[in-house]
């Protein structure tokens, strides 16, 4: 099952902008009432407005599984695998990470739109799950901006909300 959602408010809030964003993205991950389950792999990137990948925040999967087995289902994660993840070298030091219980998570990731160009942006969070859905959110923005930066929007399967801050 593929789902995608583009919903997003983003609101000034105070002026002062950093060239050296730091960026907080908050996740959640629903109770799912299943016979299998199995926790979701999760990736975080920034995309530029062609689409293309700016940068990958976080790849959140089974990192500890014997021989790498872990790997092999990062593919599911199907956007950012075509985008990104079939051209990097997993684990990735400071991007690498273990799958996440349902609950909501909070990740900071500092300097991360200090390096991009004036433009559109969007954050993208997708998760997938092994004998279960896919799901992207997204979450426009543009830099440079003036002030603080937030946005939320609210996946309706694997995701539920999400929300990002940039200052």
């Amino acid at each position: 099952m593929k789902l995608s959602h583009t919903l997003a408010l983003t609101l000034p809030l105070a002026s002062g902008w950093a060239m050296a964003a730091d960026l907080s993205v908050t996740f959640q991950l629903p109770k799912m009432k299943v016979a299998e389950y199995h926790k979701p792999y999760v990736a975080i990137w920034i995309e530029k407005a062609d689409g293309g990948v700016a940068s990958t925040l976080a790849v959140l999967y089974d990192v500890k599984k014997k021989d790498e087995g872990g790997e092999k289902w990062l593919k599911d994660l199907r956007t950012w695998w075509r985008k990104a993840g079939r051209d990097l070298d997993m684990p990735i030091d400071g991007v690498s990470g273990a799958t996440k219980a349902v609950g909501s998570h909070s990740m900071e990731f500092a300097n991360a739109t200090g390096d991009l160009p004036a433009g559109k942006y969007k954050l993208v969070v997708e998760a997938s799950r092994e004998a279960g859905g896919r799901e992207l959110v997204r979450l426009p923005f543009t830099l440079p901006a003036k002030g603080k930066l937030a946005a939320k929007a609210a996946g309706k399967e694997e995701l539920g909300a999400v929300s990002i801050a940039i200052q």
